[in-house]
């Protein structure tokens, strides 16, 4: 059976081939718009799939759950669970202990980052670097009031790779004269994890409405924006602390980053080079070597 801590979302994905041809109706109106997908009442749930409601009573018994309103029950927990602030998430904590706190930190942040191969397999991790390396494709980098740190991550490294890559400003009133630009050749990458953004799935549906491939880098509660995204990547965030993490998320990107700048080393060098000697063209006064990374 399983467990209520495992997000119904991977126990519907995990049992795919298992379902019945109705059974995987129900699970792709439901994933289509996770949570939301499931939050309706049965009837229209049913509808929607174009299958019975008993079908559904039947569907959510192979989940684990104890009927529709239990399945419901946990997708409303998952959601309160997905605006739990830093002050929430510490009731019910235990201080932090007088041993090696830093030892301890570590370990938990490493068994995260070990989770990151888990959470997004290798063929959907290809799809992302071959998005993120095709030099036709203009790239949009943007993240949350936090994660656009990471969004910046990822930009300063491609920019040094391949050109026609650009983070996104922080200020929305700039983000129409952006979108309109948009077509079908271009990509907004988009950061956003727990306590999410608004702006941020408006900017990806009307980003998805010009065209554009949108991809949603979240947690494993899922942005509003992966409803609007061609691929998605919910990766963990918890390491038992008020805070949440960002390791898995910059174990991505810096994986996305090594991948892409090695698919043709002798163009990323020699843009590499190209960069630098600019740089100190500009700057006369730095040595070589210094300050270039």
């Amino acid at each position: 059976m399983q467990s209520e801590d495992e997000p119904l979302r991977d126990a519907v994905q995990a049992r795919l081939a298992d379902f019945t041809a109705a059974e995987r109706k129900i699970a792709q109106v439901i994933l289509a718009e996770y949570p939301y997908g499931g939050l309706v009442p049965i009837q229209d749930l049913a509808r929607r799939a174009g299958i019975s409601a008993p079908s559904i009573t039947r569907f959510v018994a192979k989940l684990g759950c104890a009927g529709f309103h239990d399945f419901q029950r946990r997708l409303i927990g998952e959601l309160k669970e997905s605006r739990l602030s830093p002050v929430e998430l510490k009731r019910g904590q235990a201080a932090a202990g007088e041993g090696n706190f830093l030892a301890d930190y570590a370990a938990r942040a490493a068994a995260l980052v070990a989770r990151v191969a888990d959470c997004a397999s290798l063929a959907q991790f290809d799809v992302l670097c071959d998005l993120l390396a095709d030099p036709r494709t203009g790239l949009h980098m943007i993240g949350g009031r936090v994660t656009d740190s990471i969004a910046q991550l990822l930009t300063a490294h491609l920019c040094q790779i391949r050109g026609r890559v650009r983070h996104l400003p922080a200020n929305p009133e700039q983000w129409p004269d952006v979108v309109l630009g948009l077509t079908r050749r271009d990509a907004v990458v988009i950061f956003d994890i727990r306590r999410y953004d608004p702006r941020l799935a408006v900017l990806a549906e009307s980003a998805a409405a010009r065209g554009a491939k949108v991809v949603s880098i979240t947690d494993q509660w899922l942005s509003p924006v992966s409803l609007h995204a061609r691929q998605t990547f919910a990766l963990p965030v918890g390491v038992g602390t008020p805070w949440d993490s960002h390791l898995a998320l910059v174990a991505l990107v810096e994986a996305a980053i090594i991948r892409v700048s090695e698919r043709d080393w002798p163009a990323t060098s020699q843009r590499i080079a190209g960069i630098d000697r600019l740089r100190l063209a500009l700057d006369p006064l730095r040595g070589p070597g210094v300050g270039l990374e």
